[in-house]
């Protein structure tokens, strides 16, 4: 019976001033440990007395002659399995730098655990935390381009988002957000769940919780290219340039970087459950205008700030940062910076490999997307004012539409895991969540997991069923919005 670590959370974005000790010191009653393999120390053979292992053709690693780890078939590549003890004093590469994998880095931390954290992104930080700021025809523009907001319904997240909101980066959005359906027909949100916001956009979340860190160390931008195992250890490169070796490795993005990566690494039960992984794709359109748009009011007379659209294909949400994110200025002579969101069935019809969007399809969907907008407010078509600034991005791998059900993923033989939000949902509160469970549950296994491995994998085998929730999301507490509407597979596994 698999299990994941209960241990009750304790907040760890306070600075931490304390050194590095080995995760043993603290004491643990373990039961006797037997061996699943024995453990080959460096120089030693493996084999039983007697026993003649027959050869074994390997692929040369580029590492050395040899692995130095135990391998067998299965799934299509070989399985790795280390036999040396772990490291007292371990260190866990982290591949992805949204909220679940920084948050794995800062429970690791408050565990005694070092990491390091290998992120893609130029501009900063947080994955799907994306917020864009940008100066055009001399006027400031800022667009939260993927996280609209979020809610929180479990303790260990509320607990997060309270510190975030003591130190000024969080506040609850109670501007007008509902539901508005083709023609112009608008309704607020019949629900007394809280929808918080990034006070400056949703970036600066990401940015908090590393500068509360004391030993998590960042690297970026950095495009891991390769997993390898050698002598005990996992080796990351980038396009051949050697990133460091580490105990073990955390998986904390999706997509096909991911499988590539999976693919060919030794781990072949983690690559299973991720190819099973179906995502979405989504536009966001970028928008900003002169003017005010033309949206209805709530029944407080309020004008529209964020809406689930509905009845409209290339358009699922709309939202109106300049209001949403700097109340007290919109209307006084500043740009609208609107962001909108197209629908998965739209995205998959249009979808193009979003590193190299080609310009006629960028102008198409932005087109497309603009006279979406103006249905859905009920004008006709051409009556919106043209905006001064555009852009479109494609989301390729924007949310999934199935999922295991299960906090986290870790396969204690290759001493790998993966976490995110895909495992519980499409929710930020479930991103927060995997990555604090797989935090915990790594520092359990480091401190009591070499003599009985199996004890500690967790998520290898669990079926996937769908995904609840909006075009863009999942927001526990806010029930009432339908699921998605196109699921990117018919069936779930």
């Amino acid at each position: 019976m698999t299990r994941v670590s209960r241990a009750p959370f304790v907040f760890i974005l306070e600075p931490l001033n304390f050194s590095f000790t080995p995760v043993h010191k603290k004491p643990r009653i373990c039961r006797t440990l037997i061996p699943l393999c024995a453990s080959r120390e460096r120089g030693a053979d493996s084999a039983a007395p007697g026993h003649v292992r027959p050869p074994v053709q390997r692929k040369p690693s580029s590492h050395g002659a040899s692995r130095r780890s135990a391998m067998k078939k299965s799934f299509s590549q070989e399985q790795v399995s280390f036999n040396s003890p772990v490291s007292r004093s371990p260190s866990v590469a982290i591949i992805g730098g949204g909220i679940s994998g920084l948050l794995c880095a800062a429970t690791l931390e408050e565990r005694g655990v070092r990491s390091t954290v290998f992120d893609t992104g130029v501009h900063g930080l947080g994955g799907r935390m994306a917020t864009r700021a940008l100066v055009e025809s001399q006027q400031h523009l800022v667009f939260d381009h993927a996280a609209q907001f979020f809610t929180a319904s479990d303790a260990r997240f509320q607990k997060l988002v309270e510190k975030w909101m003591s130190e000024g980066l969080v506040r609850e959005w109670t501007g007008a957000v509902g539901i508005l359906e083709a023609g112009g027909r608008f309704t607020t949100i019949p629900s007394s769940t809280a929808k918080y916001i990034g006070i400056q956009g949703m970036r600066p979340l990401a940015d908090s919780l590393q500068k509360n860190s004391n030993s998590v160390q960042i690297i970026r931008p950095c495009w891991i290219s390769k997993l390898e195992p050698f002598n005990g250890m996992w080796h990351l490169t980038e396009n051949r340039n050697p990133r460091g070796s580490f105990d073990a490795v955390v998986i904390a993005h999706n997509g096909k970087c991911a499988n590539r990566l999976l693919s060919s690494s030794g781990l072949p039960q983690l690559f299973r459950q991720m190819k099973r992984l179906e995502l979405s794709s989504i536009w966001a359109l970028l928008a900003a205008f002169n003017d005010p748009l033309p949206v209805p009011r709530d029944g407080d007379s309020n004008a529209l700030e964020g809406a689930f659209v509905k009845g409209v294909d290339s358009v699922s949400w709309m939202a109106n940062n300049t209001s949403k994110l700097f109340p007290l200025q919109n209307g006084n002579g500043v740009p609208q910076c609107w962001t909108f969101f197209s629908t998965a069935r739209f995205g998959r019809r249009n979808k193009v490999p979003q590193e190299n969007i080609p310009s006629v399809t960028a102008e198409r969907v932005k087109v497309e997307m603009l006279d979406g907008v103006e249905s859905a407010l009920g004008l006709s078509r051409g009556s919106i004012p043209p905006p001064f600034y555009t852009r479109v991005q494609l989301w390729g791998a924007a949310l999934p539409t199935n999922t295991p059900g299960v906090p986290c993923m870790f396969d204690p033989y290759g001493r790998a895991g993966i976490c995110g939000d895909w495992l519980l949902g499409s929710s930020m509160e479930d991103a927060a969540l995997s990555g604090i469970s797989l935090g915990n549950h790594m520092a359990d296994y480091f401190q009591c997991g070499d003599g009985q491995p199996e004890e500690f994998s967790v998520g290898l085998h669990d079926s996937f069923g769908a995904v609840a929730g909006h075009d863009i999301g999942h927001f526990p507490g806010l029930d009432f919005i339908e699921p998605v509407l196109d699921l990117v597979g018919d069936s779930v596994q």
